[in-house]
């Protein structure tokens, strides 16, 4: 079994019934229960707006083997359906120094672990890179991680 963490978070409309949809639908297509941090709130990160409900969900799933790269990258297509479906436009914009400029959304989900897994492509990088620098993802991690995450990853939690 592999441990995968996914982050999830909502700052315009019904934002737990956006949050609570997205987990159902991730549900259904890993064909697993979630575990689920509980929703926390955070004022918006890097932009000013909304403030944002936060969770982090845990799918204790089967290792798909040497497939991880496919497995994810499926993932990622379906999270970007989830998202589309409730509205979410990608508006992928960068200032001048290269940062990224974030807006308000109805549903955002980041892939944060796979096991101890390591993806870097174009598309999709794993662990994602901001975790260990985002309260809304280390607080409600802390909640939902196993001893075995924990143990592979201290410098989350300390």
């Amino acid at each position: 079994m592999k441990e995968l963490y996914l982050s999830l978070g909502s700052n315009l409309g019904d934002r737990e019934a956006n949050i609570r949809m997205a987990i159902d639908e991730l549900e259904a297509f890993l064909r697993n229960k979630a575990i689920f941090s509980g929703l926390m709130e955070y004022p918006s990160w890097g932009f000013q707006g909304c403030d944002f409900l936060n969770c982090v969900v845990r799918f204790d799933i089967p290792d798909c083997g040497a497939d991880t790269t496919l497995f994810l990258t499926a993932l990622l297509r379906q999270i970007k359906k989830i998202e589309a479906v409730q509205g979410r436009e990608e508006k992928f914009e960068t200032r001048p120094d290269g940062s990224r400029i974030y807006h308000n959304r109805q549903i955002d989900i980041d892939i944060l672990f796979y096991g101890t897994e390591k993806l870097d492509t174009e598309l999709l990088k794993v662990p994602h890179p901001l975790a260990g620098v985002r309260n809304f993802v280390l607080e409600p991690l802390a909640k939902v991680a196993s001893e075995t995450f924990k143990k592979d990853f201290p410098f989350y939690f300390q």
